[in-house]
């Protein structure tokens, strides 16, 4: 089937059977927008919920998979084999400019080029919730917040009884096998929950075979995910907490584009421990959190199987520290302050060896760390009649490589109705050099953006919609020179940007969606061809300037769901190699299915197929996309 005729039939089914997802809803009570719990339709902040509910509807798909269907963000490499790496892409922002939190605390692998984390750490079975705040989020969250921030929520609000159980088991293509098992229970003054995790699969080839007759090998993945949290009542007033999150997971990696490898291995690992505590009384709270996780990541690439690359090891060990403490104050019925102090510390080194057809090398870096402390604030303005809410704030951080930073935002919204909101927000946001980088060169500075947004949403009882501009500009950018083989303050990026979300239900029971993203982005960077002259690209890599998701739910009986979604992704250029043009990619569009069968209150069934026109399309030029896959499982709720 072509791919315009796969879209008609998207759009058509669209129209007859739908919503997979519950993700724009625009009432849901968040947390994200100003670290306060309320209200989504009240915030200026542009907010998607992923929820419980969205969550169980997954199949066999990954989080990248998932976070990749919301409007606004692009997941690279999501639908690569397990293992693979994914970059995200918020607004058309470049990778590691979006901020990801682990109930409302920033995580990431300070061994990365761009300080980013490893989506494939994350098992979907630990996640209760995801909140996607799009645009400049420096202000609250710090530095890396650039685009956005996606907060993956594990607390559990339904826990009342001593012991409750849930459990799940997936069987699915490409000998796929999910199970996972979380013990949870309230009593008196203690509530607790553990999970555990597991997840293996034979895979495909990550390398794409160009020829089908290289007989390329199944690159498989195991992972293991282990969480747990205890939290203690000590008043009415005053609560603890304590968390872990343990994580790993080995996979089959290739040699590169559109090149086997039939014994390279990557093993990734994080463990993740703290303590909080939540201080609330009358129009007054306190929270403090402290978060310490360490990661190690190995590549083995052994001697059975030649490439250019005989034998390599490379191993990086790498730590985080995160502590916080922040209040929020009702100064009066109108009147919200809100301040905070945190603290990250991040540390890695790395160890490398290698033998090829030039002979051995080796490699190891000493432990490299940097540290930033911050002071924030913001004052959150509502007025007598509700219509009008103004948000002010701003961030001074310290930086103990390159000194000294400042961000701000303003964020006002007002209520033309009772269903219309229309909202703007100039804000800033800021990403600093990562240790990788100034391990490189030590006098980078912290790159800066400016975002600007307008929008409108629109809600009743069966439709939600909202429509966003947006525009960022981006100066003091951070890219690899070529020439002196150096990290630089050289890149200039302008995006504009429109996002559509819109949600309508029916009485007999469909629920319909869509969502749609527009990218217009320029880059003014180094000339990937000569490596030499200054150019100003009007494309984003591997970022489609048309995105659009859409689907529809039906429920057929108290019993039975049945769900169908499509995605299309238009053209877009990724790199062609070293001092190579860059390649254009097609478009494509993809669709699903996901039925789900209530047997009685303790049982749940599901059947998932992704991908079910095996349409065949690269997120990276010379990888293999996830072709046609099926899954069959089963929950328990105890």
């Amino acid at each position: 089937m072509g791919k315009k005729l796969m879209l008609l039939a998207l759009l058509f089914s669209a129209k007859i059977v739908s919503a997979q997802q519950d993700t724009t809803t625009l009432d849901e009570v968040v947390v994200t927008a100003n670290k306060m719990a309320q209200k989504q339709s009240t915030t200026g902040k542009v907010v998607t919920v992923i929820t419980k509910s969205d969550l169980e509807k997954m199949g066999n798909k990954n989080l990248a998979t998932l976070l990749q269907e919301q409007v606004g963000v692009t997941v690279n490499g999501s639908s690569n084999n397990p293992g693979s790496v994914q970059t995200i892409f918020t607004r058309g922002a470049s990778g590691g400019r979006t901020l990801v939190l682990l109930d409302g605390i920033p995580v990431n692998d300070p061994s990365f080029i761009n300080n980013d984390l490893d989506l494939n750490l994350f098992a979907t079975s630990s996640i209760e919730r995801i909140e996607i705040c799009r645009g400049a989020q420096s202000t609250l969250y710090g530095s890396d917040a650039i685009a956005g921030v996606i907060n993956i929520i594990t607390t559990s609000k339904d826990i009342s009884r001593p012991i409750q159980i849930n459990a799940s088991s997936l069987l699915g293509s490409f000998g796929t096998q999910k199970n996972n098992l979380q013990l949870a229970g309230k009593k008196n003054k203690w509530s607790y929950s553990g999970r555990i995790a597991h997840t293996n699969s034979k895979g495909f080839s990550a390398a794409n075979d160009s020829t089908g007759k290289n007989n390329f090998d199944a690159d498989y993945y195991k992972g293991l995910a282990l969480h747990g949290q205890i939290n203690y009542a000590a008043s009415e007033h005053f609560s603890v907490k304590a968390f872990s999150m343990y994580n790993k997971y080995k996979a089959g990696v290739d040699a590169g584009v559109f090149k086997d490898d039939r014994d390279f291995t990557i093993q990734n690992s994080s463990l993740l421990l703290g303590t909080g505590f939540v201080y609330k009384k009358n129009n007054f709270q306190i929270t403090g959190t402290y978060q310490h996780n360490q990661l190690d990541r190995h590549f083995l690439n052994d001697s059975a199987h030649k490439t250019s690359t005989w034998y390599e090891k490379n191993d990086y060990t790498a730590a985080s520290d995160y502590a916080e403490m922040y209040t929020s104050v009702k100064l009066s019925n109108r009147l919200t302050a809100l301040l905070g102090l945190d603290y990250r510390k991040g540390s890695y080194s790395q160890d490398y060896f290698s033998i090829s057809q030039w002979g051995p090398y080796s490699f190891n870096d000493p432990i490299r760390y940097a540290e930033q402390s911050a002071l924030y604030g913001s004052l959150l303005y509502t007025s007598e009649n509700k219509k009008l809410t103004l948000e002010v704030g701003g961030r001074a951080n310290k930086h103990s490589v390159y000194g000294n930073n400042q961000t701000f935002t303003l964020n006002p919204s007002f209520a033309l109705s009772a269903n219309t909101r229309i909202f703007a927000s100039v804000s800033s946001g800021f990403k600093a050099p990562s240790l990788y980088q100034i391990s490189i060169n030590d006098k980078l500075d912290p790159e800066k953006a400016t975002s600007y947004e307008a929008g409108f949403s629109y809600q009743n009882k069966t439709l939600q919609t909202r429509l966003v501009y947006f525009n960022r500009q981006t100066a003091n950018g951070i890219d690899y020179n070529y020439i002196n083989y150096q990290y630089f303050n050289y890149v200039k990026q302008a995006v504009n940007g429109l996002e559509f979300e819109i949600k309508k239900s029916y009485t007999n029971g469909v629920t319909a969606f869509a969502n749609y993203t527009f990218l217009a982005g320029k880059e003014t960077t180094q000339n990937r061809i000569t490596n030499q002259d200054t150019i100003t690209y009007d494309y984003l890599l591997r970022r489609p300037t048309h995105q659009l998701n859409i689907g529809c739910s039906v429920q057929i009986n108290t019993k039975l769901r049945v769900d169908i979604s499509g995605r299309y992704a238009s053209k877009r250029y990724d790199v062609g190699g070293y001092a190579a043009p860059d390649i254009l990619l097609k478009s494509y569009a993809t669709l699903a299915a996901n039925v789900g069968y209530q047997l009685n209150k303790h049982w749940r069934f599901t059947a998932d197929i992704q991908n079910f026109t095996n349409t065949k399309y690269y997120e990276v030029y010379g990888f293999t996309t996830m072709p046609l896959n099926a899954s069959i499982g089963a929950v328990l709720n105890w």
